[in-house]
């Protein structure tokens, strides 16, 4: 019989006849904090077990690898913080209010914390090296996701006659995408976000929506 990495987990804890001496998920909370400001290839395994306040044998044991540990908190990521954008743009009745929701929520998450870091996902997959072409590609997955429902909202948009009948949904979306990895730099940079919420008014008028 084959063991799960689980099973195998919990059969050695049980063995060891303590349980773990920490709470995992505030420990993955503080490796994701730590990977979203330094970045995988620059952040080292030191740098996560000071943050983590954990040892590694400890950490290994709860997380696997580095690479292991960066997964699960690019997950915890796309489902908290990095979620809230995509959110935002479903739960507004209009495409253009949606698209401003969806571009606000996420400036005030790029230019939020003690400096700006832009985005965990447009920003991460800069800093994870061609060797680990895996974790790149599940980041590039990660972000084709966000393009596909930006076109669907347009695209609804498009058919609901919100949106000129004539707009390309995939230039579209892949506009809004670089605007996305935009933001995410200039907010890195220190551009204020007064200036970021311009922008992105000034993006939104340009767009081919019908006039209300």
């Amino acid at each position: 019989m084959t063991l799960h990495r689980d099973e195998v987990l919990e059969t050695v804890h049980k063995t060891r006849g303590r349980p773990r001496a920490f709470d995992r998920d505030a420990a993955l909370r503080r490796a994701m904090e730590v990977f979203w400001a330094k970045g995988f290839d620059t952040c080292s395994m030191a740098d996560l077990v000071d943050a983590m306040g954990i040892n590694s044998p400890s950490l290994y044991a709860a997380f696997g690898s580095k690479e292991d540990l960066y997964r699960e908190a690019i997950a915890l990521y796309s489902a908290a913080e990095g979620g809230a954008a995509v959110r935002q743009l479903r739960a507004h009745e209009s495409a253009r209010d949606g698209l401003r929701a969806m571009f606000r929520t996420s400036i005030e998450l790029f230019t939020s914390g003690a400096g700006p870091r832009g985005c965990m996902i447009f920003l991460g997959g800069m800093s994870v090296a061609p060797e680990h072409g895996e974790l790149r590609d599940e980041l590039r997955k990660i972000r084709r996701q966000v393009a596909s429902a930006i076109a669907a909202r347009l695209n609804d948009a498009r058919k609901h006659g919100e949106l000129h009948a004539n707009a390309d949904i995939h230039a579209l979306a892949a506009l809004c995408m670089t605007l996305f990895a935009g933001l995410s730099i200039e907010a890195q940079d220190g551009v204020r976000r007064n200036a970021l919420y311009a922008a992105i008014d000034q993006f939104i008028a340009s767009l081919p929506f019908e006039s209300k």
